[in-house]
């Protein structure tokens, strides 16, 4: 039961430069809540803006919203340590994070806390479920968020594959969730950092429209972009994704070798055709992968689902996302060589990268990862999800 004396809601606003939409997001948000039936308290962390936003919410606190808590960082920046800044001083049992420039629509968060009420340890917003969406978004805006969540997949799949929109700043979980656990984010992404080092069983998600700014400029800059990826190395690192990664494509070059001794046995020796060489020969590497994978590269993974049956099946899924990873080998080099120019041996080698990563990206967020999560959608829904995002907006 939770104690009804202290904040339920601890909703922590980062800022930066938001001066012109700060008055307006407090006042819809504080309202929000007032109405609800949840004790609340607004934690507003402001990294010394010029502009000095920590003075205006200073004095709206003083003057209008009594909920209203403000800390001015200085020496510090940094959208994701600034969350944890708030969250380190919160009182409620359920801790929120939303963007302060009105892109994220307030309503959408008692959505999220409905969702930790009936059980769920993190409920994040998306833009990318059934019913979410992005506003009038140019190519190059929506090329960078679909390649930094295909950058998120192929470095960090299993906790990328968590929600459907690991880029999402807006969300909630329980105190539980990162209660004890060492979290030490880079750059402006909280979300993959709760995913990647969290204690939790089930993760919601409730769709919204992401809206333009009122006021202001965006803060997306390079930089961030390069904290974004040395965020995810991290990460990757610390969850033994990054060295799994390394150990899939060891067993795709051992399949290299297989493939050619294999090819040159069945033409030299067994005198059989080229082209059945070929075929038996691709098997042959295939088969000799998937055994080297479920022994090694996945083999926690694989011993959470033992028996002949689900051995089998991992064996076919593993040979489908080989027969699709092929298909995007040539269909890669004849792009590069016939339409690009690019010499036939280099467009080879960038092709078999492409295909590389197809195979285990696809078999780590469909193959070998045991979900933990059953109300979740079925899982080829999730894998069709995951390729869509690349490809198409909601």
């Amino acid at each position: 039961m939770l104690d009804t004396q202290r904040p339920m809601i601890s909703l922590v606003l980062p800022t930066y430069n938001e001066s012109t939409n700060i008055k307006n997001v407090i006042g819809h948000l504080d309202g929000l809540l007032k109405n609800s039936p949840y004790p609340y308290e607004l934690i507003l962390v402001d990294d010394d803006s010029p502009d000095r936003t920590w003075e205006i919410a200073q004095k709206l606190g003083a003057e209008q919203f009594p909920n209203l808590r403000v800390i001015r960082r200085t020496g510090e920046r940094g959208l994701a340590t600034a969350v944890l800044r708030g969250w380190a001083v919160a009182k409620g049992d359920f801790l929120a994070v939303i963007d302060a420039d009105g892109q994220h629509p307030p309503k959408t968060l008692l959505e999220l806390i409905e969702c930790l009420e009936q059980g769920a340890d993190i409920a994040a917003a998306s833009r990318h479920t059934t019913g979410g969406g992005v506003s009038d978004w140019s190519i190059v805006r929506r090329f960078l968020s679909r390649g930094a969540q295909m950058i998120a997949l192929l470095l960090v799949p299993s906790v990328a594959r968590q929600v459907s929109d690991p880029m999402s700043g807006f969300f909630a979980l329980r105190r539980s969730v990162i209660q004890g656990r060492e979290l030490d984010p880079i750059g402006y992404k909280i979300l993959l950092e709760v995913l990647g080092r969290g204690e939790y069983t089930t993760v919601r998600e409730v769709a919204y429209t992401f809206l333009e700014r009122e006021a202001g400029e965006s803060k997306v800059s390079s930089k961030q972009y390069w904290e974004y990826l040395q965020h995810l190395v991290r990460l990757g690192q610390q969850t033994g994704e990054i060295y799994r990664f390394l150990k899939f494509g060891l067993v795709g070059v051992s399949g290299v070798l297989v493939n050619l001794v294999a090819l040159w046995f069945l033409r030299e020796k067994a005198a059989w055709p080229l082209w059945e060489s070929g075929i038996v020969a691709v098997e042959i590497s295939i088969i000799t992968n998937f055994l080297f994978n479920d022994n090694w590269t996945f083999r926690a993974e694989a011993q959470r689902s033992q028996g002949l049956t689900a051995w089998l099946s991992r064996l076919i899924r593993f040979n489908l996302i080989c027969a699709v990873g092929a298909v995007f080998n040539v269909a890669a080099m004849l792009v590069l060589t016939q339409i690009l120019g690019v010499y036939y041996l280099l467009s080879q080698l960038m092709a078999v990268g492409v295909s590389m990563l197809w195979n285990y990206t696809l078999n780590a967020i469909w193959n070998w990862q045991v979900q933990t999560d059953a109300p979740r959608a079925s899982l080829p829904r999730r894998v069709w999800s995951r390729i869509r995002l690349a490809l198409l907006d909601n």
